[in-house]
């Protein structure tokens, strides 16, 4: 049974940061790249933003745009987590972020249906 736990998220201020986790269980973890994706509010599901994204071996990184130089992706695939630091938050990063399994082709990176957790809320507001 595929499961992806993700923790970490809470309310901090502009500015401050965060350390999400995704604990992954039930598959090969270390055949799939992961992502982060974010769903903010008022967005439908198929709105989802990738916020990043890393190679099933960890050699390739991926961010959006709007995150570079703030967030980092790391993995750790002898204990099947995956991680998103986020520093220096904006009030616009608000949203439920979400952990998911991926493949990697062309350097896109395409969701595993199925593959993905409930989410973790992350609200930055003063």
């Amino acid at each position: 049974q595929v499961q992806l736990v993700e923790s970490g998220g809470g309310l901090v201020q502009p500015g401050g940061s965060l350390r999400l986790s995704c604990a992954a269980s039930g598959f090969t973890f270390s055949n799939y790249a992961m992502t982060w994706y974010r769903q903010a509010p008022g967005k439908e599901r198929e709105e989802r933003e990738l916020v990043a994204a890393i190679s099933s071996a960890g050699g390739s990184l991926k961010y959006a745009e709007s995150v570079k130089g703030r967030f980092t992706i790391s993995r750790d695939n002898a204990n099947n987590m995956v991680y998103l630091q986020m520093n220096t938050l904006k009030p616009e990063d608000t949203a439920v972020y979400y952990c998911i399994a991926a493949h990697e082709g062309g350097g896109n990176y395409f969701p595993v249906a199925g593959y993905w957790g409930q989410g973790t809320q992350v609200t930055v507001s003063s």
